[in-house]
């Protein structure tokens, strides 16, 4: 089930394409500020984004490089602006299609359908994007975590610091490279102690799904490590 993020201040017009692609098995998510918008992005994976442009304090433009440092999903401009600037500005900032106001319902929902078909045809074979370490997998291409077969929600941090955890499974990995890893920036003092408020965070998660195990351990004067326990260990 794909998952869609609706973002207009509109909230007629956000509830109505929310009611469209709900009747069509999509699982879509309504919004109706770019800065909330922000605040899902950070917390949750959508398949496919759909954006106005015309709305108080942050545009849908603003909102869409903003989101392009967390999240490669498709985007969508639905808009009342139909200037050619404004189609060669959304398409420059990534945008996948732009849909002018009035839209047509069923143009609007084949248009989302085309967008999420071809982001299915580009993925990379799953073989080159999704890492097993025992129980956990990490797709990095459509951004999805699990334990036990069960969705973890994670940060875009969180993600980045699973990841690189997951690459390197039952093999330490110190701070330094997880913090430089995860923000591509230079390594100090202040640097260990976000990374470890992010491990904590990370195993509040992991348990929340498994209590029965510390699936990330610290390994003292070195870093962390992620244990491979599979679901055939669960309960031994």
């Amino acid at each position: 089930m794909p998952r869609i993020l609706v973002v207009d201040d509109e909230h007629a017009i956000a509830d109505l394409v929310a009611s469209l692609l709900s009747a069509e098995g999509m699982d879509v998510r309504p919004c109706y500020s770019s800065l909330r918008a922000l605040d899902l992005l950070q917390s949750e994976t959508f398949d496919l984004c759909i954006f106005d442009i015309m709305m108080p304090g942050m545009d849908g433009f603003e909102l869409c490089s903003a989101m392009r440092t967390m999240s490669d999903a498709p985007v969508i401009f639905l808009s009342a602006k139909d200037e050619e600037t404004d189609f060669v500005v959304g398409f420059a900032l990534g945008a996948e299609d732009y849909v002018t106001k009035p839209f047509r319902p069923r143009e609007l929902v084949a248009r989302v359908k085309a967008r999420l078909r071809s982001a299915s045809r580009t993925q990379k074979r799953p073989s080159d994007t999704v890492i097993t370490a025992g129980a956990i997998q990490v797709d990095t291409r459509a951004h999805r975590a699990t334990l036990l077969e069960q969705p973890l929600t994670l940060t875009p941090k969180e993600f980045s610091i699973l990841t690189l955890l997951a690459q390197s499974v039952d093999a330490p990995v110190s701070a330094k490279d997880l913090f430089e890893g995860a923000w591509g920036e230079p390594y100090d003092d202040a640097a260990a102690n976000t990374i470890m408020v992010h491990i904590r965070h990370l195993r509040q998660k992991l348990g929340a799904l498994d209590s029965s195990r510390s699936y990330i351990e610290t390994a003292w004067g070195v870093g962390y490590k992620l244990r491979s326990f599979t679901s055939n260990d669960h309960g031994a």
